[in-house]
């Protein structure tokens, strides 16, 4: 497994993410979380949103029957997504965070993150919420998700704490990241700039981008993992994984690694196979013909 700095924190470079656990019973989520760690996998990816707060409170309920294991973890959950509305004010965030401790059964989160932009987000109101949370130890670094990086600007001019990632969604078959990148001035749709040169951002900054749904076509679509749509990616992953002794879905994690940033990759899989394939897609460097190949044959084009 391969680890990188976040703050103050070495982490590791796959993060299992909570989202589906709350099918768990406790037995199950003990086993997970055996097999997680055991990976050499440290970081957990939490939102006060998953299963309504049920997927915090079953892991919460583990930290509490077993102390000793939470200091071999680096938590992190999100906040800011309520019923029909996002929520960056001070009284939320300090509320939420609140709740979230409460139902981890821990004193402090190693890493908070700003769950989707708020368009009523004053900075100043998020700034004295993560300077509290912070001074009293409640939350040690902080980050935002799905924002672009003019947002991300706006929020650093005004708050004291640095934010140190952006959780972004991104796969070899979801690359709107990438690819006006490759279509600077042209006319056609990849040349929209969806994102304001995000990617670029985030290096510029030497940010963590964290990658969430690696295998998936879209926001809904599910996975390029076998798909029928997506026949000649799945014949380049299948070459490549016989090629590097890997499942097929190892190659694309391996491929978001190849990208010239730090990268984290939250696997929102509760199966232990995907943990696996992670750890071993984290050890994987494709050349950069095997990158450009895999981008193609998802049906991206280039100039």
């Amino acid at each position: 497994m391969k680890y990188i700095t976040y703050g103050n924190m070495n982490v590791s470079v796959i993060a299992a993410g909570m989202m589906r656990i709350a099918r768990m019973n406790e037995t199950e989520m003990e086993q997970y979380i055996r097999e997680v760690l055991s990976c050499g996998i440290n970081f957990f990816d939490h939102a006060d949103i998953y299963g309504g707060g049920h997927c915090e409170e079953l892991f919460g309920n583990y930290l509490k029957e077993n102390p000793q294991i939470r200091d071999q973890m680096y938590i992190q959950s999100k906040c800011g997504i309520r019923n029909g509305f996002f929520d960056f004010s001070y009284d939320h965030i300090i509320g939420a965070v609140e709740g979230i401790l409460t139902r981890l059964h821990t004193d402090h989160l190693d890493s908070l993150l700003l769950h989707r932009p708020d368009a009523l987000m004053e900075p100043e109101e998020v700034n004295r919420a993560f300077n509290r949370l912070y001074n009293e130890g409640k939350v040690l670094n902080f980050g935002v998700s799905n924002m672009n990086r003019y947002q991300v600007d706006l929020l650093q001019s005004k708050t004291d704490r640095p934010i140190l990632v952006d959780q972004l969604q991104m796969s070899i078959v979801h690359t709107p990241l990438i690819d006006a990148g490759f279509n600077v001035n042209m006319h056609n749709d990849p040349s929209v700039m969806r994102d304001a040169g995000t990617l670029e951002y985030l290096r510029e900054k030497d940010m963590i981008l964290q990658v969430w749904s690696p295998l998936q076509i879209g926001y809904f679509e599910g996975s390029f993992l076998g798909s029928d749509n997506y026949k000649e990616l799945n014949e380049t992953l299948e070459e490549l994984a016989e090629k590097y002794s890997c499942e097929k879905d190892a190659i694309a994690y391996a491929w978001l690694f190849r990208y010239p940033i730090k990268t984290q990759v939250v696997l929102g899989s509760t199966g232990t196979d995907h943990i696996r394939s992670g750890a071993k897609g984290a050890d994987i460097v494709l050349e950069r013909e095997e990158w450009y190949r895999l981008y193609r044959s998802a049906g991206n084009r280039l100039p």
